[in-house]
């Protein structure tokens, strides 16, 4: 009798032990919150992020992806079908000019800070920038471009014009880091070291200006090139000049730059910003009607008093019938009924898939999405990344919802840009 009681004694104490750590809120007087029931963990504090600035929901549904008429071509390049997508945000315009700047500027800004060693080391050895230096940073002041014109930042004295020291736009290089989640999820990778999966490279981020001249031969388009990317006549214009490679940099960037602030404030991380997928891209384009041959409905480019209904290449030629001449206003023209705007012209989109003919014959039919991680030593079969919705160099056919084209994906072009998508719910509100 007297050991039971002994093992007793000792069962109750090492039950009133584990009973210590964190099952509930220890409230005074009473025992834990729950009494010892699975209450579950919330992952951080609580916040409120009503939704992602300048982006719309898309809800989740189901629509025939593929061409809503006849394929002039006869290519079969994209067979219609039912498909599901699931909701996910969307920017509501193009990415501007404007909105791509800042990004060009933190990046300016963070390699300047190395430069100048305004840099700062936490506990664990990792360098980051110090901001509230950076911000007394004035680009104007003579004293720091002279520092700077120390550096490799600013073009060489060869490079200059009447000896001018400007930023030599080729150094604005960001940095990549991702996971590759697909090549992890391989039953064959199962095990291996998470090291394998990481994708590092490094992007050069300022747009090519010169597309504006190299793009159309034997045409006058110099003024485009020296002030679209510059001017604020544009800022709120779709930037252009960005191959595929940027335009993913971009989404990283901006993944980073919420979930910094978010972390500096004890808030829980977002997921990440990234291209939409060519059926994201279609069914957001689509807006809510299934069959439809354009954003705004069937079957035609001007509404009943004649106006046309987005930016592109009128008849043989008449660029300026529409209201612009090279691109116009990422808000421009009424949003489909979703509140995008543009999906019809204006710039083509980069989307996050590989263009493939053969895709739609073997990809899944709920959230369908062909990707492909092309090397610089792959082929450029395998560089061929799809675009959407035509652009205001093009005719009426590329405008359609379900035409599909590709470009390479390191080639930069004067009419092809981006918008970011995220996947949160609806609400993206956390308590």
């Amino acid at each position: 009798m007297k050991m039971r009681n002994r093992l007793a004694i000792i069962a109750l104490a090492a039950i009133s032990l584990t009973s210590c750590g964190s099952l509930g809120k220890k409230e005074k007087g009473t025992t834990f919150v729950g009494n010892g029931q699975l209450v579950g963990v919330a992952p951080g504090s609580k916040y409120v992020l009503p939704k992602p600035p300048g982006m719309v929901y898309i809800p989740q549904g189901t629509f025939h992806m593929g061409p809503s008429d006849e394929d002039p071509s006869y290519a079969f390049s994209a067979r219609n079908r039912s498909v599901s997508i699931s909701g996910f945000w969307m920017d509501a315009t193009e990415i501007t000019n404007n909105e791509y700047r800042q990004f060009t500027q933190w990046v300016r800004d963070s390699i300047a800070a190395k430069k100048l060693g305004y840099v700062k080391s936490s506990s664990d050895g990792i360098e980051y920038v110090d901001w509230a230096k950076m911000q007394k940073l004035k680009w104007n002041d003579p004293k720091v471009v002279e520092q700077l014109g120390q550096t490799d930042l600013v073009l060489s004295p060869e490079d200059r014009i009447f000896g001018k020291k400007e930023i030599d736009a080729s150094k604005l290089i960001y940095h990549s880091e991702t996971f590759d989640l697909k090549e992890a999820a391989k039953r064959e990778n199962a095990g291996k070291p998470r090291s394998q999966f990481i994708v590092k490279s490094d992007v050069k981020i300022y747009p090519d200006t010169l597309v504006w001249i190299r793009d159309f031969a034997y045409s006058y388009n110099e003024p485009m090139t020296k002030r679209y990317f510059s001017h604020p006549a544009f800022g709120n214009y779709p930037v252009v000049g960005v191959n595929w490679k940027q335009a993913t940099a971009f989404c990283e960037w901006r993944t980073h730059y919420l979930n910094s602030w978010l972390e500096s404030k004890g808030r829980v991380q977002e997921s990440d910003f990234r291209l939409p997928t060519e059926a994201q891209w279609e069914y957001a384009a689509r807006g809510g009607r299934s069959q439809s041959m354009f954003p705004w409905g069937n079957y035609y480019l001007r509404n009943k008093k004649g106006c046309l209904l987005a930016n592109f290449k009128p008849g043989r030629g008449n660029y300026p019938e529409d209201g612009g001449f090279y691109t116009v206003r990422a808000d421009a023209y009424w949003p489909n009924d979703f509140g995008l705007y543009c999906m019809s012209g204006n710039v083509a989109e980069w989307t996050s898939s590989i263009y493939y003919e053969g895709s739609y014959t073997f990809q899944h039919d709920m959230n369908p999405d062909v990707r492909w991680n092309a090397k610089d030593t792959d082929p450029p079969k395998m560089k061929r990344k799809v675009l959407r919705g035509g652009s205001w160099k093009d005719v009426g056919y590329y405008l359609q919802t379900g035409t599909r084209t590709y470009e390479y994906q390191d080639s930069t072009k004067s009419y092809i840009g981006f918008r970011s998508v995220i996947d949160l719910p609806a609400q993206a509100t956390r308590k």
